[in-house]
């Protein structure tokens, strides 16, 4: 059984960075194109970036030059790196494929909160 946890999340003030991570078991995520979703309260779940398995990444355009998607592949674990982070940041993030083909169980995701 697949699980992937995140971790990282917390409340920030606006303009400033967090690090998620998505660590996962029963599965080596190597193999397979990952992404980093966003749900904010009272709207759907959204793709905001992924990379594949050759390392190539893509982004939404609300995080373009500001959010950065890795790999480390070693430590089967999916990164994301959020800078001049902004109130309308705020959401539950969670990992997971970026296609729903084979897309893995979700989990409960890390809170991330931009507040002063």
């Amino acid at each position: 059984q697949v699980q992937l946890v995140e971790s990282g999340g917390g409340l920030v003030q606006p303009g400033g960075s967090l690090r998620l991570s998505c660590a996962a078991s029963g599965s080596a995520l190597s193999i397979y194109a990952m992404g980093w979703y966003r749900q904010a309260p009272g709207k759907q779940r959204e793709l905001i970036a992924f990379i594949t398995s050759g390392g190539s990444s893509n982004y939404a355009d609300s995080v373009k030059g500001r959010f950065t998607i890795s790999r480390d592949n070693a430590k089967n674990t999916v990164y994301l790196q959020m800078n001049s982070l902004k109130p309308e940041d705020t959401a539950v993030y969670y990992c997971n494929k970026p296609s729903p083909i084979g897309r893995m169980p979700w989990s409960q995701g890390t809170q991330v909160t931009v507040s002063s």
